[in-house]
């Protein structure tokens, strides 16, 4: 299910949807997962109470503990816009690089301590689904993504 809170120009809920369905399949999910579309005050706030982190990021993953559910993905629209922009692939592409991503962490993927697991499977999904370089890539490769 997609919930869009912030639109974003260019960005449908359908194309989300039908892209969603796709990357949950790649990334060996079962459950439903549901992809919000919020705001970067909104996405600070979840950041603030679920990972005691006072800041914006552009993606968080709620994993569930029941079966027909694999989680929650949040989606910071305001950074998907400028970052779509700034690396010249617009932010559907954008929203969808950080779906697949948040996907990963959902299957219980963490880049921060599997020794290069997730950037990988990563690697391989995003050219499987036609997608430009991910956020493993950009932060590891020296290329930081920009936060607002």
């Amino acid at each position: 299910m997609i919930v869009i809170r912030k639109k974003i120009r260019g960005v449908s809920a359908i194309a989300l949807s039908r892209f969603a369905a796709k990357a949950r399949r790649a990334a060996g999910l079962d459950g439903e997962v549901t992809v919000l579309l919020a705001s970067s005050e909104e996405i600070r706030d979840l950041n603030r109470r679920f990972r005691h982190k006072d800041k914006t990021t552009d993606v968080l993953s709620f994993p569930s503990e029941h079966d027909a559910v694999s989680g929650d993905i949040a989606i910071s629209a305001d950074i998907a816009r400028e970052n779509g922009v700034a690396l010249g692939h617009g932010a559907l592409t954008e929203v969808k690089v950080l779906i697949l991503h948040g996907m990963l962490h959902l299957a219980g993927y963490d880049h921060e301590s599997d020794n290069g697991e997730m950037a990988k499977l990563e690697g391989r999904l995003r050219s499987q689904l036609g997608l430009p370089h991910g956020l493993i890539e950009r932060t590891d490769g020296g290329s930081r993504r920009r936060r607002v």
